[in-house]
C-alpha cells in the first residue's frame, strides 16, 4: 500500500490504542509515532528516537501487532524505524506537534461546566500571582485540566517566563534521585527559581510524607517570592493531603472545578475538534457520538478518531451508522479474554473519581478503599488474571486480600442498589456484562 494508507490505517490503530492505555502511557510512549509504510504484510512505524523504539518493542509490541492485525488481516507484523525527518502531513491536515503543543487556550471549548477554571487559568497565565496564587483547578479524569496546564506553560513561554511543567510523579522522582545523589541543592534550585510552577495531578504525593514536606517548603518560597504556582487534582485540597499546613495552603487562592460537560458542550468540544484536524463531520454523527460518552472528553474525542479513521480506511462516508460499527469493533474487543487490567482501573478510577494510581496505592479513606475493591471484583470477572497476579497487579498486594475484596463487593452489590448501579456502568463502559464469580 502507499504511504498514505499506512498513516490512515495507524491513525485507526491509535484510535484504538488510546482506549486501551493510560493516558501517561499513550502520551509517552505513543502520541508521537507514525505510520511510514505497509508493504509484504510488514508495518512499519516511525518513533521519534531509539529510547521510544526499544521500549514499545520490548513493551507494548504484542499489543501493538494485535490491533494492526484486527485493522488489517492476519500474518502481519510491525517494526519500528527512527524517524529521520518530522512526518509530512497528510493534505489539508494540520503537521504534528507535540502533544503539549496540541493545547492552548484558543483550542479549548468553553461552557457552563469549565468556565470558571478557564478564566482563572487565563488569568494566571497573563497575569501571573497577581488575583489567583495559588490557582488549584480540580475535576475527574479527562475533563480538561492538564489541557488548561498545558496552554498556561505555552503562553508562559510565549511570555519568556520561566516556568516548569511537571506532574507530581515527576516532581516526586526528581527528589527521591536528588537524596540518593546528594544533590538536594540543585533540586531546590530547580524548582524554586522560576517565575511558575505548574504541577499535575498532585494528588500523585499523596501519604508521601518527605515529598509532602519538600513540596510544602517550594511552595513558601515560591509563594512569598510572588511567584506563580499553579496544580491540578481529581481532589479537592483537604482531600489530597492529610497535612492542615499543605492543604490549607493550596486553598490561599482560588479552588476553580471542571464538573462533566453537558450534552451541548460535548456536541461542541467534538466538532472544534473535528475542524482543528481539517475534517468535516456531519452534526448527526457528532451527536451520536457524544450520546455515547457522558463524562470523559479524553475518551470522547478517541471515539472522534476511531470514527474518522474507520471511514477513511473503507473510503466511506462517516455517518451515524458507520461510526457506530468503528465503536462496535471495540466494545467486541473487550471481552474476558482481552481486556487489560489498566483498561479497567482507568474505567473504575473515572467512575470514583480517583486516579488508577491511587487505586494501586496505600491510601485508606473509605472512597478509595471501596474503588479498590471494585478494581479487584471487575479484574476477577472481566480477565482470565489469577489472584496472584490481580494482587500484584494493584500495588503487590496479598491474593487473600484480593478473595476479600471480591467477596465484599458481591455480597455489597446484592444490598446496595447504588453500587450495582455504579458497577454496572462500568462494565457498559468496558463493553462487559456478568454474573458474579465464586470466590
Amino acid at each position: 500500500m502507499e504511504l498514505g494508507s499506512a498513516r490512515d490505517i495507524w491513525e485507526a490503530v491509535l484510535g484504538e490504542l488510546q482506549l486501551q492505555v493510560t493516558r501517561s502511557n499513550y502520551r509517552t510512549w505513543l502520541a508521537q509515532t507514525t505510520g511510514l509504510s505497509y508493504l509484504d504484510n510488514q508495518f512499519v512505524i516511525g518513533v521519534p528516537n531509539a529510547f521510544v523504539a526499544e521500549y514499545l518493542e520490548t513493551n507494548q509490541r504484542s499489543l501493538i501487532e494485535k490491533t494492526v492485525i484486527s485493522l488489517t488481516r492476519e500474518g502481519v507484523s510491525v517494526s519500528f524505524r527512527i524517524n529521520d525527518a518530522p512526518p509530512r502531513p497528510a493534505s489539508g491536515r494540520p503537521a504534528a506537534v507535540t502533544e503539549g503543543q496540541r493545547y492552548s487556550f484558543d483550542n479549548f471549548v468553553v461552557a457552563g461546566n469549565n468556565r470558571l477554571a478557564y478564566a482563572a487559568a487565563l488569568a494566571a497565565a497573563e497575569d501571573p500571582a497577581t488575583a489567583y496564587n495559588p490557582l488549584f483547578i480540580v475535576g475527574g479524569v479527562g475533563l480538561g485540566k492538564s489541557h488548561l496546564l498545558h496552554a498556561i506553560h505555552n503562553l508562559a513561554l510565549a511570555y519568556h517566563r520561566r516556568t516548569i511543567f511537571v506532574s507530581a510523579e515527576q516532581y516526586t522522582n526528581d527528589f527521591v534521585s536528588a537524596l540518593r545523589s546528594r544533590s538536594t541543592e540543585e533540586f531546590r534550585e530547580k524548582y524554586r527559581n522560576v517565575d511558575m510552577l505548574l504541577m499535575d495531578d498532585i494528588q500523585f504525593i499523596a501519604g508521601k510524607a518527605q515529598t509532602e514536606e519538600s513540596f510544602f517548603h517550594t511552595f513558601n518560597e515560591l509563594h512569598n517570592a510572588n511567584r506563580q504556582i499553579v496544580v491540578t487534582s481529581n481532589r479537592l485540597p483537604r482531600q489530597v493531603t492529610e497535612k492542615d499546613e499543605l492543604s490549607s495552603r493550596l486553598e490561599w487562592g482560588l479552588v476553580a472545578s471542571i464538573q462533566p460537560p453537558d450534552y451541548e458542550s460535548r456536541v461542541a468540544i467534538l466538532k472544534a475538534k473535528a475542524d482543528a484536524e481539517g475534517e468535516t463531520v456531519a452534526r448527526e454523527v457528532l451527536e451520536y457520538l457524544a450520546q455515547q460518552v457522558q463524562s470523559n472528553i479524553r475518551e470522547l474525542e478517541g471515539c472522534l478518531h476511531r470514527a474518522i479513521a474507520y471511514a477513511r480506511l473503507l473510503g466511506s462516508l462517516l455517518t451515524p451508522e458507520l461510526a457506530a460499527r468503528s465503536l462496535e469493533d471495540i466494545s467486541a474487543g473487550k471481552t474476558a479474554g482481552s481486556l487489560t487490567p489498566d483498561l479497567i482501573l482507568e474505567a473504575v478510577a473515572v467512575s470514583f473519581n480517583v486516579s488508577a494510581e491511587e487505586l494501586r496505592g496505600r491510601r485508606r479513606d473509605r472512597a478509595t478503599a471501596l474503588a479498590r475493591q471494585v478494581a479487584m471484583y471487575l479484574l476477577k470477572e472481566a480477565t482470565v488474571c489469577s489472584l496472584a497476579e490481580i494482587g500484584l497487579e494493584m500495588g503487590n498486594r496479598d491474593h487473600s486480600t484480593v478473595i476479600h475484596a471480591c467477596r465484599k463487593i458481591a455480597l455489597d452489590l446484592e444490598n446496595d442498589p447504588r453500587l450495582k448501579r455504579q458497577v454496572a456502568d462500568i462494565q457498559a463502559s468496558l463493553g462487559t456484562r456478568s454474573t458474579p464469580a465464586a470466590i
